[in-house]
């Protein structure tokens, strides 16, 4: 997945592109290499397990595809066997970003899309605790929120570490 597609030249829309190839890249990472019946993992009875995450974060990108087309549809998926699953996760996110770099019209803000399904999923792969973004493998990013409408940023935020 590039984000460099001259098809696709609105900020907004790189943006979610560049946010879907970061969950491809995350993801991928735990994906891979997981251990025969990680996928039916239950860690207590009143949480999810590694398979239905993966489903969910597959119907989560079955949904924002079809809200960008302007048809906006859920389906609550059964796991699948795990391979079966992190193909679907592959395919969703290239099929979404097929259609962000295709310059159709999308059927909704790219605010909202990644504020619903995008964010959703970025919370399965990634965790957030005192202002940073964490990968499962223990990357750190720090998470900096400016106005979109602000042309300067003043001192005192520039300081922040």
């Amino acid at each position: 997945m590039g984000i460099e597609s001259p098809a696709s030249p609105e900020p907004e829309r790189q943006m979610l592109r560049h946010t879907l190839a970061t969950l491809a890249y995350r993801g991928g990472k735990t994906l891979r290499g997981a251990p025969e019946g990680f996928s039916a993992y239950g860690a207590s009875e009143t949480t999810r397990t590694p398979g239905q995450v993966l489903a969910h974060i597959g119907d989560l990108l079955d949904w924002a595809l079809s809200i960008s087309q302007g048809k906006q549809e859920w389906h609550n998926s059964e796991p699948q066997s795990w391979e079966t699953d992190s193909q679907r996760f592959f395919a969703g996110l290239a099929a979404f970003d097929a259609y962000l770099a295709s310059g159709e019209p999308l059927g909704a803000p790219a605010e909202k899309l990644f504020q619903g399904p995008i964010a959703d999923a970025l919370t399965h792969v990634l965790s957030f605790k005192d202002g940073h973004l964490t990968t499962p493998g223990g990357t750190s990013y720090r998470v900096l929120a400016l106005d979109p409408h602000s042309q300067k940023m003043s001192l005192p935020v520039l300081r922040k570490r």
